[in-house]
């Protein structure tokens, strides 16, 4: 009996998603619990797992289709029941090729010298590929001729025309027009709304980095040794936050309709770059926890992020933003509001400048923040004292453990 693989419950907060993609193809053996596709959502991507052992039978949603909880992707049809003939496979009705099932030594045969497994014949039991199919189809690629077009295809320039002339281009330059992933609409979507919902303006100061790279450089080694984490720059920022949103309280607070909502805790959103887009996983409790146990969320969520696992929970939230440019190269920026948050901080470059000292010109390792801010919440007054704080917490890094 077939079983349907089923688009799993989604959050309250997201509606449908799209089948971003496929990891099998129809008539491949698939193994319980294994990742069988992945559904992009505005906000996070999904894996679906394969409810059971089996073949990967017809597939009821391509890649690109939009997709509500519960609804069928497709089917798992038992090893025991005959596989699917003749390499094919129905894919919204239509039959379509399919890749055969391929025996362990024939797939790394394959693997080796780069070949299609959908153009062998197999002559196993069902019509799997096997070693010495693999082999015979080696032996009549050495005779046969290669056509110049694939000898053209197989160059390193090859790449390079993968955007192609346009029908409609004057010029007959190459354009391509691609889908906006959900993550990169939803981004948009936010931005715009900061921009049009939002009184945003920013501020500006510099701190001497000098006594966090000191303090860094002394410690680093013990640090890494005690807690198995690298000690970073963020850990230190997010510190410096937490202590200038206590004294200056409404820079963590929101606008909810006619309401401005006080938080009575610090959940800290750190904007991370992924391969989807920008992130911005939540460091919860900020205060409450140690400069090591935020180093390592923030090493878990940058690993996550990178693979796309990052669960909704986790990028849900915040009452403040801190986003890096600096890593980048960018020396000066001005951040858009995080909604429903009501301020952002910048951070930049650290670049060696002159500076006046006690009367001296002296170089230091210099950075320039930047904090945007809604004005319908906080005044100028408050912004601009809040940034100072977090400059003189950065520039005395013993204010921050001492809490003056």
């Amino acid at each position: 009996m077939n079983t349907e693989i089923k688009v799993p419950g989604f959050p309250e907060s997201i509606t449908d998603g799209t089948v971003a993609a496929w990891h099998k193809k129809p008539g491949e053996r698939v193994r319980r619990d294994e990742s069988l596709v992945d559904i992009e959502t505005d906000k996070v991507m999904f894996e679906v797992p394969a409810p059971q052992d089996g073949i990967l039978g017809e597939i009821l949603q391509p890649e690109g289709a939009t997709v509500r909880a519960g609804q069928a992707l497709g089917h798992i049809v038992p090893a025991t029941e005959a596989p699917v003939p003749a390499a094919l496979a129905r894919v919204n009705g239509e039959e379509r090729p399919v890749a055969p099932i391929v025996m362990p030594a024939a797939r790394r045969m394959i693997e080796e010298h780069g070949l299609a497994a959908e153009a062998i014949q197999g002559s196993g039991k069902g019509g799997r590929v096997l070693k010495e199919d693999v082999q015979r189809a080696l032996e009549a690629r050495s005779v046969a001729p290669v056509p110049r077009a694939t000898e053209a295809a197989t160059q390193p320039e090859a790449a390079a025309q993968a955007i192609a002339p346009v029908a409609g281009n004057p010029d007959g330059r190459p354009e391509q027009r691609v889908p906006m992933t959900r993550l990169r609409a939803r981004i948009a979507e936010r931005l715009v709304e900061a921009q049009h919902t939002a009184a945003i303006l920013s501020t500006f100061n510099e701190v001497n980095m000098r006594p966090v790279m000191d303090l860094r450089q002394r410690y680093r080694e013990r640090f890494e040794k005690e807690h198995g984490v690298k000690l970073g720059f963020m850990s230190f920022f997010i510190k410096a936050v937490v202590e200038g949103l206590k004294k200056f309280p409404v820079i963590n607070a929101s606008i909810d309709g006619s309401d401005i909502v006080h938080h009575g805790y610090y959940d800290i959103g750190v904007a991370v770059s992924s391969p989807r887009g920008l992130v911005v996983p939540i460091i919860r409790d900020a205060d409450r926890l140690g400069m090591a146990e935020i180093e390592r969320r923030i090493a878990a969520y940058a690993d996550k992020a990178k693979q796309g696992t990052l669960a909704l929970e986790e990028i849900s939230g915040g009452t403040f933003t801190i986003t890096n440019g600096g890593v980048f190269g960018s020396l000066l920026s001005t951040p858009i509001l995080n909604p429903p948050q009501s301020a952002i901080l910048g951070m930049h470059k650290i670049q060696d400048r002159a500076v006046v000292e006690e009367g001296a010109v002296v170089a230091r390792p210099m950075m320039y923040l930047a904090l945007s801010y809604d004005h319908r919440l906080i005044d100028g007054r408050d912004a601009v004292q809040f940034l100072v704080a977090v400059k003189e917490s950065l520039e005395d890094p013993a204010r921050m453990l001492l809490e003056i």
